[in-house]
């Protein structure tokens, strides 16, 4: 008989220990830890797959803790900053006998390496750690044998059959259901739960399970709340990062906002956190592509919506409170087009730092590591200069930098600096042909990207550059102009046109790399109607129109090259296409016969005409392939593109530097043939 509740709390508490079945083995190595007899383990470390029930038995082992007269600390990876900083900001002033419980583990999983080396460690010999997450131990604890003695691993796998049956019993599911239920969901906890959910609100005997056990039962459920804020509520929940009672009442409106957190509160596929309510993975995954099916203006609309409040938490978020609120907000990127620049499967192994003493030499180190020493000097002049520019991303283990954000912000350049650093002087000089700046306006400048091992290609690190870049874009007043730099300017091409970033210059460097400038005159745009287009940004949209450029006047070799480049890239976009600057070019408009009508056709032949004389020369038959499989084939990006034709990323990119290199050259000669003035401006450029 359980004793009488006196809270809510103890009424909770003991409603789970009711509802809780099996896992005894689970709990018998927990209780000797918490016991701490001889040879207990000090950690135990939970892993199985989703929806397997270690949250279930995590909350199990807290009430235990407590129970036992020892303070338990909670803390989810899903909702916590992943890095060692923010680990240790949750368990700030933990008591030496504290049971720390660390669920959802692989949400942060690289910072498995730091708990092992640095942060259990440090922690009190009294304190027992209970860790759960999808994947088992890594190599990390198996190498050190001193972890086989404290170390308990404890894979978790679904209820044997009397447990899943006490499970459904204990919902209330009668008998001549079970058997159904049983061999539907076998013994997955959450599968179980789903099915006695729907089973028993309205399914009846008639019920009948399909193979397709979460889409069909969450549908089922979602086709039953009770009103249309109650669906606004639950796709909220599905679709943000966590959800809390401010973001219902800004969805919904004051009066219905702590009611309608209440009910999700309460939903049995619900979870909550110090940051808010969030639904398992499994779950909001379902639930979000059935809504996005059922009535996709309204899904676009709450998308909307819900951007744009995460938007203005973002604006006015504490300096501390800033990096979460913007992750919130860049979470959203994941379900549009540019999903593939935000979906990170893995977070955790680097963290942002500010520049300290000890980190010049190993700024160095990357520079000339990815770079080169051209670049290297420019790096020590502005380490001189703006060593605040810096902004380091530690490896989590070791606390070593292993990548650098060099982020330029100033008024005007001094002359010293532009003449240091070339790719700055262009764009400046981009900026003030274009649009000068301002009286009390700045510009910020992502001059150097470095991470050698994945240089200039999304990753992890890149995505944590792409945080605090979106950071000061949305907080900064007075910026007048942004520009963003890559080795690889069509990878990223795609993100920059949806952030408004449009090519701005290409500067061949004696490395071998094209580093292609993206520039946004914030003027131009203003705030609030970049935040509309690109915060969060339509689930499917079309890229921006390329810019039109004065038709009176010839095309620089730089703006010519620039313009060959998109005239690729839109090749299968016939807007864009028919909106490139080529199409006013010498080349095109002095072909006998001409008309504005036939330009596009032309461009199109003329481009073919030069690509397929490539293979006349035998030494770049190679370099044929790569430009008709990058641009004529329709592969998703450069590295699918890479991976068609066999080559390794590197090497691809290489090959596809000189095919444009060698497809400019040609076409700027047939430009410029004959015809004096832009002959003078071959002079100038330096084209052969």
């Amino acid at each position: 008989m359980k004793p009488e509740a006196k809270s809510f709390a103890e009424r909770l508490r003991w409603a789970r220990e009711r509802a809780f079945v099996g896992r005894a083995e689970e709990l018998a190595v927990f209780r000797e830890a918490l016991e701490g007899t001889g040879g207990a383990p000090a950690v135990i470390y939970v892993h199985g797959p989703g929806g397997v029930g270690k949250s279930t038995l995590l909350r199990r082992f807290a009430d235990e803790s407590r129970d036992a007269g020892r303070p338990a600390i909670e803390v989810n990876g899903r909702l916590i900053d992943p890095s060692p900083s923010g680990v240790e900001a949750e368990v700030a002033g933990i008591a030496p006998d504290a049971v720390l419980l660390i669920d959802a583990l692989d949400h942060c999983q690289g910072l498995e390496g730091w708990l092992v080396d640095r942060f259990l460690p440090s922690l009190s010999p009294e304190t027992l750690v209970v860790l759960a997450g999808r994947e088992a131990p890594s190599p990390t604890w198996t190498a050190d044998v001193a972890w086989s003695e404290l170390l308990a691993v404890v894979p978790l796998g679904d209820l044997d059959p009397a447990e899943a049956e006490r499970l459904l019993e204990l919902r209330g599911v009668t008998s001549g259901l079970r058997h159904r239920i049983l061999d539907f969901a076998g013994g997955h906890p959450l599968a179980l739960s789903l099915a006695a959910s729907v089973a028993m609100d309205g399914g009846g005997a008639d019920w009948a399970p399909t193979p397709d056990v979460l889409t069909v039962l969450l549908s089922q459920m979602v086709g039953e709340i009770p009103s249309p804020a109650h669906r606004l509520t639950l796709e909220v929940a599905a679709h943000a990062m966590t959800t809390t009672e401010g973001l219902l009442r800004a969805m919904l409106g004051p009066d219905q906002g702590a009611e309608m957190f209440t009910w999700l509160r309460r939903l049995p596929i619900a979870d909550w956190g110090r940051q808010g309510v969030f639904l398992h993975d499994l779950v909001s995954d379902a639930i979000d592509a059935d809504l996005r099916w059922r009535d996709p203006q309204a899904y676009e609309e709450m998308h909307r919506r819900l951007g744009h409040i995460l938007l203005e938490q973002a604006r006015t978020a504490s300096p501390a409170d800033a990096m979460v609120a913007i992750r919130e907000l860049t979470y959203l990127k994941r379900y549009g087009p540019m999903g593939e620049f935000f979906q990170m499967r893995r977070e955790g192994d680097f963290h942002e730092d500010v520049l300290r003493p000890g980190d010049h030499e190993a700024v160095r180190r990357l520079i000339a590591e990815a770079e080169g020493p051209e670049s290297g000097t420019i790096v020590d002049f502005w380490l001189r200069r703006q060593p605040e520019a810096f902004w380091i991303y530690r490896d989590s283990m070791t606390g070593e930098p292993a990548a650098f954000m060099t982020w330029l912000r100033m008024s005007a350049p001094l002359p010293d600096e532009l003449a240091a650093d070339p790719i700055l002087a262009r764009a400046w000089e981009y900026a003030q042909r274009t649009n000068p700046l301002r009286p009390g306006e700045h510009l910020l400048m992502a001059r150097f990207f470095v991470y050698p091992p994945a240089y200039g290609e999304i990753s992890p690190v890149q995505h944590l550059m792409q945080l605090r870049i979106c950071s000061d874009w949305i907080r900064s007043a007075g910026l007048a102009w942004s520009f963003l730099l890559s080795p690889f300017g069509d990878l990223w091409d795609p993100l920059m046109r949806h952030l408004g970033h449009t090519r701005a210059t290409d500067t061949p460097w004696p490395n071998g790399y094209t580093y292609t400038v993206f520039a946004c005159d914030w003027r131009a745009t203003p705030l609030s109607v970049w935040f509309d287009r690109t915060q969060p940004g339509a689930l499917n949209e079309e890229p921006p129109a390329v810019a039109q450029v004065n038709s009176f006047l010839p095309l620089t070799r730089e703006e010519f090259d620039t313009a060959v480049r998109a005239a690729l890239r839109d090749w299968h976009r016939e807007d864009e296409f028919a909106a490139n600057p080529l199409l006013r070019a010498r080349m095109i408009t002095s072909r006998p016969g001409f008309t504005a009508e036939q330009s596009p056709e032309i461009l199109r032949e003329m481009l073919v005409d030069v690509i397929d004389g490539l293979r006349a020369d035998p030494r770049e038959t190679r370099i044929h392939g790569v430009m008709a499989t990058t641009y004529f084939h329709r592969v998703p990006n450069q590295m699918a593109a890479a991976e068609r034709l066999g080559l390794p990323y590197s090497t691809y990119r290489r090959y596809l530097q000189r095919a444009h290199e060698r497809l400019c050259d040609a076409l700027w000669r047939r430009e410029t043939s004959d015809h004096p003035a832009l002959s003078r401006m071959k002079e100038m450029s330096g084209a052969g």
